[in-house]
């Protein structure tokens, strides 16, 4: 069970003091645009930031004397919250997943198996193969190298080894990481495929459609004749 540890320096939280909350008689003042404003005592720095209708914000509480801010905090943890967020979803989370074979695994089984690490590969995760030996298996582990060698050999385009083939016990393994390469191929016709999406709606082939011609205009009315009708 994890236990949170309360910020020595009160208030019962990571926050920077704020305002009242700032202990030190003095402190060096930075304004709201980055300038410097000397030091102050608590007061005038605080009535600063009130005329404002800003926060006196402590941002390096182990200085000689503490430097504070002038700022809008609740605005500023806003948007560091939205920044967090943003990288967040930005973030790729490397997957470490097995797959386990036999010293003499069936050709199907191993298509079956090959075809997982791919998929592995290509999500950005990372992969350990997992040779299993049983009983005199064991006094054969060279059978569990070729198996290795072999997928090394067939996905040399699209992994890179990470850890070399070892024993561990009844186990030979390796940890293959995503080709560099690949993942950037990838990554080009994601993009690719983005930049050509609005042009994607039109059927290959497929003429424009001919423009609207304007209606002809009505024929003139003939001439009344000035001699009247005859």
């Amino acid at each position: 069970m994890a236990i949170q540890q309360r910020d020595s320096r009160g208030g019962g939280n990571r926050d920077a003091r704020t305002n009242r909350r700032i202990k030190a008689r003095e402190v060096r003042a930075i304004g709201p645009e980055g300038e410097q404003l000397g030091v102050l005592p608590i007061e005038q720095a605080l009535a600063r930031a009130q005329e404002l209708g800003m926060d006196l914000v402590e941002v390096s509480p182990m200085a000689k004397p503490p430097v504070c801010k002038i700022m809008d905090y609740g605005k500023f943890k806003y948007l560091e919250k939205k920044k967090q967020n943003e990288a967040k979803k930005k973030q790729v989370v490397v997957q470490l997943k097995e797959v386990k074979l036999r010293p003499r695994t069936e050709e199907h089984d191993y298509a079956t198996k090959i075809k997982k690490v791919r998929e592995f590969l290509a999500e950005s995760n990372k992969a350990r193969i997992t040779v299993t030996f049983r009983g005199r298996e064991m006094s054969h582990r060279e059978l569990g190298q070729k198996v290795l060698q072999r997928i090394i050999e067939d996905l040399r385009e699209v992994a890179v080894i990470e850890a070399a083939p070892r024993m561990e016990g009844r186990q030979m393994f390796m940890i293959l990481a995503p080709n560099p390469r690949m993942l950037q191929a990838q990554r080009d016709r994601a993009k690719a495929a983005a930049q050509a999406g609005p042009a994607a709606g039109a059927q290959p082939g497929e003429a424009p459609a001919p423009a609207p011609q304007p209606a002809p205009p009505p024929a003139a009315a003939p001439a009344p004749n000035p001699d009247g009708p005859r």
